[in-house]
Protein backbone atom coordinates (compact mmCIF):
# COMPACT_ATOMS: atom_id res chain seq x y z
CA UNK A 1 0.00 0.00 0.00
CA UNK A 2 2.86 2.39 0.84
CA UNK A 3 4.48 1.66 -2.52
CA UNK A 4 1.20 2.38 -4.30
CA UNK A 5 0.76 5.67 -2.47
CA UNK A 6 4.32 6.72 -3.27
CA UNK A 7 3.85 5.81 -6.94
CA UNK A 8 0.66 7.86 -7.18
CA UNK A 9 2.40 10.83 -5.58
CA UNK A 10 5.32 10.57 -7.99
CA UNK A 11 2.97 10.45 -10.98
CA UNK A 12 1.06 13.48 -9.74
CA UNK A 13 4.29 15.41 -9.31
CA UNK A 14 5.31 14.50 -12.86
CA UNK A 15 1.94 15.68 -14.15
CA UNK A 16 2.34 18.97 -12.29
CA UNK A 17 5.73 19.44 -13.93
CA UNK A 18 4.21 18.69 -17.33
CA UNK A 19 1.77 21.55 -16.77
CA UNK A 20 4.70 23.80 -15.92
CA UNK A 21 6.59 22.71 -19.03
CA UNK A 22 3.45 23.28 -21.07
CA UNK A 23 3.13 26.84 -19.78
CA UNK A 24 6.76 27.46 -20.80
CA UNK A 25 6.02 26.23 -24.31
CA UNK A 26 2.79 28.22 -24.59
CA UNK A 27 4.52 31.44 -23.57
CA UNK A 28 7.49 30.83 -25.87
CA UNK A 29 5.13 30.28 -28.80
CA UNK A 30 3.06 33.40 -28.24
CA UNK A 31 6.20 35.45 -27.61
CA UNK A 32 7.96 34.15 -30.73
CA UNK A 33 5.10 35.25 -32.96
CA UNK A 34 4.79 38.61 -31.22
CA UNK A 35 8.53 39.20 -31.62
CA UNK A 36 8.25 38.35 -35.31
CA UNK A 37 5.24 40.63 -35.69
CA UNK A 38 7.15 43.51 -34.10
CA UNK A 39 10.48 42.51 -35.74
CA UNK A 40 12.01 42.61 -32.28
CA UNK A 41 15.31 40.79 -32.75
CA UNK A 42 16.43 41.11 -29.13
CA UNK A 43 13.20 39.45 -27.99
CA UNK A 44 13.73 36.62 -30.46
CA UNK A 45 17.26 36.11 -29.16
CA UNK A 46 15.90 35.70 -25.64
CA UNK A 47 13.36 33.14 -26.88
CA UNK A 48 16.08 31.20 -28.70
CA UNK A 49 18.24 31.20 -25.59
CA UNK A 50 15.34 30.19 -23.31
CA UNK A 51 14.74 27.05 -25.38
CA UNK A 52 17.56 25.43 -23.41
CA UNK A 53 15.35 25.70 -20.30
CA UNK A 54 12.59 23.74 -22.04
CA UNK A 55 15.12 21.13 -23.13
CA UNK A 56 16.51 20.91 -19.60
CA UNK A 57 13.00 20.41 -18.24
CA UNK A 58 12.49 17.52 -20.65
CA UNK A 59 15.68 15.78 -19.60
CA UNK A 60 14.92 16.32 -15.91
CA UNK A 61 11.45 14.81 -16.28
CA UNK A 62 12.72 11.87 -18.31
CA UNK A 63 15.26 11.16 -15.58
CA UNK A 64 12.58 11.29 -12.92
CA UNK A 65 10.44 8.88 -14.92
CA UNK A 66 13.35 6.44 -15.08
CA UNK A 67 13.73 6.66 -11.31
CA UNK A 68 10.02 5.91 -10.84
CA UNK A 69 10.32 2.85 -13.06
CA UNK A 70 13.40 1.64 -11.19
CA UNK A 71 12.15 2.23 -7.64
CA UNK A 72 8.41 1.52 -7.89
CA UNK A 73 6.52 -1.49 -9.18
CA UNK A 74 4.41 -0.19 -12.07
CA UNK A 75 1.62 -2.45 -13.22
CA UNK A 76 0.04 -2.65 -16.69
CA UNK A 77 -1.99 0.56 -16.49
CA UNK A 78 0.84 2.30 -14.68
CA UNK A 79 3.12 1.53 -17.61
CA UNK A 80 0.60 3.12 -19.97
CA UNK A 81 0.69 6.27 -17.88
CA UNK A 82 4.48 6.30 -17.69
CA UNK A 83 4.90 5.68 -21.43
CA UNK A 84 2.41 8.43 -22.20
CA UNK A 85 4.16 10.89 -19.88
CA UNK A 86 7.39 10.28 -21.78
CA UNK A 87 5.56 10.81 -25.07
CA UNK A 88 3.95 14.07 -23.92
CA UNK A 89 7.28 15.39 -22.64
CA UNK A 90 8.81 14.73 -26.05
CA UNK A 91 5.94 16.45 -27.84
CA UNK A 92 6.33 19.53 -25.66
CA UNK A 93 10.06 19.70 -26.33
CA UNK A 94 9.40 19.65 -30.08
CA UNK A 95 6.79 22.39 -29.70
CA UNK A 96 9.42 24.45 -27.94
CA UNK A 97 11.66 23.89 -30.94
CA UNK A 98 8.95 25.35 -33.19
CA UNK A 99 8.88 28.52 -31.08
CA UNK A 100 12.67 28.68 -31.22
CA UNK A 101 12.46 28.17 -34.97
CA UNK A 102 10.23 31.21 -35.37
CA UNK A 103 12.78 33.18 -33.37
CA UNK A 104 15.50 31.98 -35.75
CA UNK A 105 13.37 33.07 -38.71
CA UNK A 106 13.09 36.56 -37.25
CA UNK A 107 16.85 36.63 -36.75
CA UNK A 108 17.58 35.50 -40.31
CA UNK A 109 15.33 38.18 -41.75
CA UNK A 110 17.79 40.72 -40.42
CA UNK A 111 16.66 44.24 -41.23
CA UNK A 112 14.20 43.20 -43.94
CA UNK A 113 10.63 44.38 -43.26
CA UNK A 114 7.76 41.92 -43.11
CA UNK A 115 6.23 41.21 -46.49
CA UNK A 116 2.82 41.92 -44.98
CA UNK A 117 1.32 42.63 -41.55
CA UNK A 118 0.76 39.43 -39.59
CA UNK A 119 -2.89 38.54 -39.10
CA UNK A 120 -3.48 34.82 -39.53
CA UNK A 121 -0.14 33.68 -38.09
CA UNK A 122 -0.94 35.18 -34.66
CA UNK A 123 -4.36 33.54 -34.89
CA UNK A 124 -2.67 30.20 -35.49
CA UNK A 125 -0.50 30.73 -32.40
CA UNK A 126 -3.47 31.69 -30.24
CA UNK A 127 -5.52 28.72 -31.39
CA UNK A 128 -2.67 26.25 -31.05
CA UNK A 129 -1.71 27.35 -27.54
CA UNK A 130 -5.36 27.28 -26.46
CA UNK A 131 -5.62 23.71 -27.74
CA UNK A 132 -2.42 22.77 -25.92
CA UNK A 133 -3.55 24.27 -22.62
CA UNK A 134 -6.79 22.28 -22.69
CA UNK A 135 -5.11 19.12 -23.96
CA UNK A 136 -2.63 19.10 -21.09
CA UNK A 137 -5.41 19.66 -18.56
CA UNK A 138 -7.23 16.69 -20.08
CA UNK A 139 -4.08 14.58 -19.90
CA UNK A 140 -3.38 15.43 -16.27
CA UNK A 141 -7.02 14.78 -15.30
CA UNK A 142 -7.21 11.68 -17.51
CA UNK A 143 -10.25 13.19 -19.19
CA UNK A 144 -10.71 11.20 -22.37
CA UNK A 145 -13.99 12.91 -23.27
CA UNK A 146 -12.38 16.35 -23.43
CA UNK A 147 -9.33 14.93 -25.20
CA UNK A 148 -11.54 13.61 -27.99
CA UNK A 149 -13.13 17.02 -28.52
CA UNK A 150 -9.90 18.93 -29.17
CA UNK A 151 -8.37 17.30 -32.31
CA UNK A 152 -11.17 18.48 -34.67
CA UNK A 153 -10.10 22.04 -33.84
CA UNK A 154 -6.84 21.32 -35.65
CA UNK A 155 -8.80 21.89 -38.87
CA UNK A 156 -9.09 25.57 -37.95
CA UNK A 157 -5.31 25.86 -37.71
CA UNK A 158 -4.89 23.98 -40.98
CA UNK A 159 -7.34 26.30 -42.71
CA UNK A 160 -5.46 29.33 -41.45
CA UNK A 161 -2.24 27.80 -42.78
CA UNK A 162 -3.80 27.32 -46.21
CA UNK A 163 -5.02 30.89 -46.09
CA UNK A 164 -1.52 32.15 -45.27
CA UNK A 165 -0.06 30.03 -48.08
CA UNK A 166 -2.51 31.30 -50.69
CA UNK A 167 -2.07 34.92 -49.68
CA UNK A 168 1.71 34.67 -49.81
CA UNK A 169 1.53 33.05 -53.24
CA UNK A 170 -0.37 36.06 -54.56
CA UNK A 171 2.44 38.31 -53.35
CA UNK A 172 4.99 36.15 -55.16
CA UNK A 173 2.96 36.15 -58.38
CA UNK A 174 2.77 39.93 -58.35
CA UNK A 175 6.42 40.38 -57.37
CA UNK A 176 8.68 37.31 -57.78
CA UNK A 177 11.47 39.11 -55.92
CA UNK A 178 9.39 38.80 -52.74
CA UNK A 179 9.79 35.01 -52.64
CA UNK A 180 12.38 35.01 -49.85
CA UNK A 181 10.33 37.19 -47.54
CA UNK A 182 7.24 35.10 -48.33
CA UNK A 183 9.14 31.94 -47.46
CA UNK A 184 10.09 33.30 -44.04
CA UNK A 185 6.44 33.75 -43.14
CA UNK A 186 5.40 30.45 -44.68
CA UNK A 187 7.97 28.62 -42.55
CA UNK A 188 6.68 30.35 -39.43
CA UNK A 189 3.12 29.32 -40.31
CA UNK A 190 4.27 25.77 -40.99
CA UNK A 191 5.82 25.57 -37.51
CA UNK A 192 2.48 26.55 -36.00
CA UNK A 193 0.60 24.05 -38.16
CA UNK A 194 2.89 21.28 -36.88
CA UNK A 195 2.47 22.60 -33.32
CA UNK A 196 -1.27 21.94 -33.49
CA UNK A 197 -0.64 18.47 -34.94
CA UNK A 198 1.38 17.61 -31.85
CA UNK A 199 -1.47 18.74 -29.61
CA UNK A 200 -3.55 16.10 -31.36
CA UNK A 201 -0.90 13.51 -30.46
CA UNK A 202 -1.22 14.47 -26.79
CA UNK A 203 -4.98 14.01 -26.98
CA UNK A 204 -4.54 10.57 -28.49
CA UNK A 205 -2.23 9.65 -25.62
CA UNK A 206 -4.81 10.78 -23.09
CA UNK A 207 -7.42 8.48 -24.62
CA UNK A 208 -4.84 5.68 -24.60
CA UNK A 209 -4.16 6.13 -20.88
CA UNK A 210 -7.86 5.96 -20.04
CA UNK A 211 -9.03 3.25 -22.44
CA UNK A 212 -5.91 1.24 -23.24
CA UNK A 213 -6.65 1.72 -26.93
CA UNK A 214 -4.54 3.84 -29.25
CA UNK A 215 -6.48 5.29 -32.14
CA UNK A 216 -4.97 7.83 -34.50
CA UNK A 217 -7.13 10.91 -34.93
CA UNK A 218 -7.71 12.02 -38.50
CA UNK A 219 -9.04 15.46 -39.34
CA UNK A 220 -10.60 16.33 -42.67
CA UNK A 221 -7.50 18.26 -43.68
CA UNK A 222 -5.25 15.27 -42.96
CA UNK A 223 -7.40 13.00 -45.07
CA UNK A 224 -6.94 15.25 -48.08
CA UNK A 225 -3.14 15.06 -47.88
Amino acid sequence: MAIRKTFDQEIQQLKDEILLMGSMVEQATIDSVEALKKRDLAWSERIISADKDINAKRFDLENRVMIVIATQQPMARDLRVIASILEVIGELERMGDYAKGIGVINRRMGDQPLLKPLVDIPRMAEKGTSMLHRALAAFVNEDAETARLIPPEDDEVDQLYVQVYRELMTYILVDPSSIERANWLLWAAHNLERFADRVTNICERTVFVVTGEYKETRTSYDELN
